[in-house]
């Protein structure tokens, strides 16, 4: 799929008609299948007869036997199996405010904390004494708790508030459990019933044969983000040798709590996740690490989507929530996971690499990378073949049974990539007799690479390699390479490098707000992993591995919780907003050569839709000097100025809210960025203005002065004031910032926009902001 570029402006029409859906409405009909849905319900309509919203729910709306989740937390109403006759019949009480059918999602799939600048025994890590009393609730695969990243060796007491347990199940018991992993569940009800019932996808249910019902990780994904995030200092780790040295999470001294929600080849249930932030809230947790999307590239409106309704809940009790942008980059409008109140984190490269070559029968070398540890070719040329010759797409992508042994036999193998995992492409050739493959991208991927564990001598390598390797096959008469393999190169430029995978802008459901929010290390990261499979996640692969090395925002991800994790260490009494903002406003644009970050898919400079804000740098989230706060009512604020009326926006916020008579803008959300769209129908010179509020967080007595880097093509910006004193008294100043842009002759670059910044400064503390502009155009 080649990559998708936005003209000179973005066409939201379809995007505008989405905020104004109304509520999701169940009209009955005679389709008697059984689904799960998910109940909104108002609290306060609870008659005093019942004791509990337990037994109003079951005397009311459903047998107790179709109950699967009851939400009390972060969200209130229950979950249930259904027909749709039933459901819709439930859906007429005036009590009941929404109802959505049960949504299966799916994950987004040593040297990571030196590349944020964090520092032994100085910084953040010391200030914030590695984050040693904060508690990360990983959403996730569970965990593999014996692992050395889980020790709880010199770690205090556990934090006297926390509430949660530790869930018993196949393989796992109280015991698994210590003062670093303090608490553990899992949630399968949802995914049962969709087993019994049939559930979206035809997926559901839980393979004993492969999974375990407990918190136990059958999958690996699970274990590898929480170590990602919070992982203990770790002698000696490496992945078959690869990348050796000492593993650790962000946030080293951070307590782990373990939410099983996803299932090992079968994804995640809405009904389970509500439950699980539902639970995580209650028990105590201080952020929450989700690396999880919807599969199918279409965002739901937020009151639809339990991951946007979770977070809200948790968000509005100080939870911070940082979720993934999603792996369906390069793609424009790709980046999942919009809600303002969600971190979102796309994905990009550290400093270190995992080099292999490709030497040709000619002579010519071609870079790539691997992770591929067992026997090597040690130089010998075997035959090289191109299976895509025949026209025949499903053996251009080396897809299951589609290799034919007499043509691969003895030889090394080009696969596409793509529309199959790249390590189960080098076991379909191992299968049919191949020695080794080469394992080319596509356009969309461009030359945007991923190491992988293969089961056999294999090479990944980009576009213009690939082509490089097909021409070479076209053209002689008795083709043949061998592959070598480097190991591990550390202090590689530049970097970082947005990943291709990485979601990108811009916001599908609020083109006002720029998402993602920032990018964090994404590509391959070593992180602990499950005893139960092998590196690749090949059911066939029966190498054990401690630690394995994955790429994807799944892996950025977890680097924001850690970090948060150490933010609210070192300051307690901020705000998920606040947080989130230092994040933001002292994220890095430019990589390690001082140069704007590039864009791995088409090795250009990236812009605020691939980055959002920038690169993570620790170094100086620490101390940011001014943040941009947002409030639980800031939030239903944008939710009226987004067209929700009360009865939706009690959806999502759990109590009854009045909007405004004058419709606010969701563009004055007080965000650390500002995205300015301009109609494509107005013509001449049209302004937009934005109010934000920063509260210093810094030396009391301060003066910060703007500066202002104004997008090309003649727009300008204008800040007011341009000076801003804080004292004892004066902790919080609001400005303006006027852009102006003539639409008539507003010329945009390749993705829709252009864009600049404001930054505050004190002679210390910059704090930037980027400034987006675009047109949006309805029809």
């Amino acid at each position: 799929m080649a990559t998708t570029l936005f003209p000179m402006s973005i066409l939201f029409f379809f995007l505008l008609s989405l905020l104004n859906l109304p509520l999701q409405t169940l009209t009955a009909s005679t389709d008697q299948t059984i689904k799960t849905f998910i109940f909104r319900v108002d609290e306060h309509s609870k008659p005093s007869v019942f004791p509990s919203h337990y037994h109003w729910y079951s005397s009311a709306f459903a047998d107790p036997v179709q109950i699967l989740h009851v939400y009390d937390t972060v969200f209130h109403g229950f979950s249930a199996t259904l027909t749709s006759t039933q459901a819709a019949s439930i859906l007429q009480n005036p009590s009941v405010l929404a109802a959505f059918e049960d949504r299966l999602r799916q994950l987004h799939t040593t040297r990571s904390p030196q590349f944020l600048g964090l520092r032994y025994q100085q910084g953040l890590w010391s200030e914030s004494n590695y984050g040693s009393d904060v508690i990360i609730g990983i959403l996730d695969t569970g965990i593999w708790p014996e692992r050395r990243s889980f020790s709880d060796l010199n770690l205090g007491p556990v934090p006297a508030r926390w509430k949660g347990v530790c869930e018993t199940g196949v393989q796992f018991s109280s015991a698994h459990c210590n003062r670093k992993l303090i608490g553990a569940r899992f949630f399968s009800k949802g995914h049962e019933a969709a087993g019994r019932f049939g559930g979206p996808g035809g997926i559901g249910g839980i393979n004993e044969t492969v999974e375990f019902r407990s918190p136990r990780d059958a999958d690996g994904h699970g274990t590898h983000t929480a170590s990602t995030a919070a992982g203990r200092h770790t002698f000696k780790a490496s992945m078959a040798g690869y990348a050796y040295g000492i593993a650790k999470g962000v946030a080293p001294k951070a307590r782990l709590a373990a939410y099983k929600v996803c299932w090992k080849n079968s994804g995640c249930y809405d009904s389970d996740i509500l439950a699980a932030f539902d639970r995580a809230v209650s028990d105590g947790v201080d952020v929450i690490s989700i690396s999880i999307g919807g599969g199918d590239g279409v965002s739901s409106p937020y009151y639809l989507d339990p991951i946007a309704i979770g977070a809200y809940g948790a968000v509005s009790k100080g939870v911070f929530m940082s979720s993934s942008a999603g792996n369906d980059g390069p793609n424009g409008m790709s980046v999942t996971n919009l809600a303002p109140w969600l971190t979102t984190v796309g994905a990009g490269t550290i400093d270190r690499s995992f080099p292999a070559s490709v030497i040709l029968g000619d002579g010519r070398k071609l870079s790539g990378v691997s992770l591929y540890s067992g026997k090597p070719l040690n130089g010998t040329m075997f035959p090289l073949v191109y299976p895509g010759k025949s026209e025949v797409l499903a053996a251009s992508l080396c897809m299951e049974n589609s290799l034919d042994p007499n043509l691969v036999k003895g030889k090394i193998v080009v696969c596409d990539r793509g529309s199959s995992p790249r390590v189960a492409k080098g076991l379909v050739v191992k299968k049919a007799g191949g020695v080794g493959m080469i394992l080319a991208n596509g356009v969309s991927n461009g030359e945007g690479l991923v190491g992988d564990a293969h089961l056999l001598p294999a090479c990944a390598v980009g576009a213009n390699e690939g082509d490089t390797v097909k021409s070479y096959i076209s053209s002689s008469s008795f083709p043949t390479a061998t592959i070598t393999f480097g190991g591990t190169v550390i202090g590689v430029k530049p970097a970082p490098v947005v990943a291709s995978f990485s979601g990108r802008g811009p916001n599908g459901l609020t083109p006002e707000i720029l998402k993602p929010d920032l990018i964090a290390p994404g590509v391959n990261i070593l992180a602990a992993w499950t005893e139960a499979v092998g590196p690749t996640g090949l059911d066939s692969d029966s190498r054990k591995t401690e630690f394995n090395i994955l790429s994807g925002t799944s892996m950025a991800c977890p680097h924001v919780s850690g970090a948060a994790a150490l933010l609210k260490s070192a300051h307690p009494n901020w705000s998920p907003a606040a947080i989130r903002s230092a994040m933001m406003t002292t994220a890095s644009i430019v990589d390690n050569r001082l140069q704007l970050m590039t864009d791995e898919s088409t090795g250009k400079p990236a812009t605020p839709y691939d980055f959002g804000s920038g690169h993570l740098n620790l170094d100086r989230a620490m101390d940011p000097g001014l943040v941009y706060d947002i409030s639980n009512n800031d939030y239903v604020s944008f939710l009226c100025s987004i067209g929700y009326g009360p009865n939706t926006i009690q959806v999502i916020t759990r109590t009854p809210v009045n909007c405004p008579v004058k419709k606010p803008l969701p563009e004055n959300l007080n965000y650390p960025s500002i995205m300015a769209l301009f109609p494509s129908t107005s013509r001449g010179t049209t302004s937009k203005s934005f109010i934000r509020t920063v509260t210093n967080v810094g030396p009391m007595n301060s003066v910060y002065r703007a500066k202002l880097e104004a997008p090309p093509m003649g727009i300008s910006v204008m800040v007011k004031p341009t000076k801003l004193v804080f004292s004892e008294s004066v902790k919080k100043q609001s400005f303006v910032v006027t852009v102006t842009a003539n639409t008539r002759n507003l010329v945009l670059g390749e993705s829709g926009i252009v864009y600049g910044s404001l930054s505050w400064s004190d002679g210390k503390h910059v704090v930037r902001s980027p400034i987006v502009v675009s047109q949006l155009e309805s029809l």
